[in-house]
């Protein structure tokens, strides 16, 4: 995926990562007001920056039906921007056809491993 050069103040979007987990991992903590990671975190896929800061993140999740689906979790972002994130995160979810994306048991099992590599450091 292509990155954006931002202007100003303006967010970026890109794909997650190893090297965002921290942030990532930190954000969520915040914004959860959690002490460690849970099922919740899902596997995150894409994020949003401002000022090289990340601000916001879309992450794989099982909802309550056993269905994949993605959530958003940010910190700082207007309405605007909410909706455009969204949008965006929508439209790579209907495209990507990996089995985290597809497989909801495949899914379940790379949260745990996530959630759990994540909680060690």
């Amino acid at each position: 995926m292509e990155t954006l050069k931002p202007t100003h103040d303006q967010p970026v979007y890109a794909e997650v990562y190893i090297s965002d987990m921290p942030a990532l991992k930190n954000l969520f903590l915040q914004t959860q007001t959690l002490r460690q990671l849970n099922q919740n975190f899902g596997v995150p896929f894409l994020l949003v920056k401002k000022k090289s800061e990340v601000v916001a993140f879309a992450s794989l999740v099982i909802s309550e039906k056993g269905e994949i689906a993605f959530k958003i979790y940010e910190d700082r972002l207007s309405d605007a921007e909410k909706r455009n994130f969204n949008q965006h995160a929508e439209s790579y979810f209907r495209k990507n056809n990996t089995a985290n994306f597809r497989n909801p048991e495949q899914l379940k099992s790379s949260i745990s491993r996530m959630v759990g590599w994540l909680n060690i450091g």
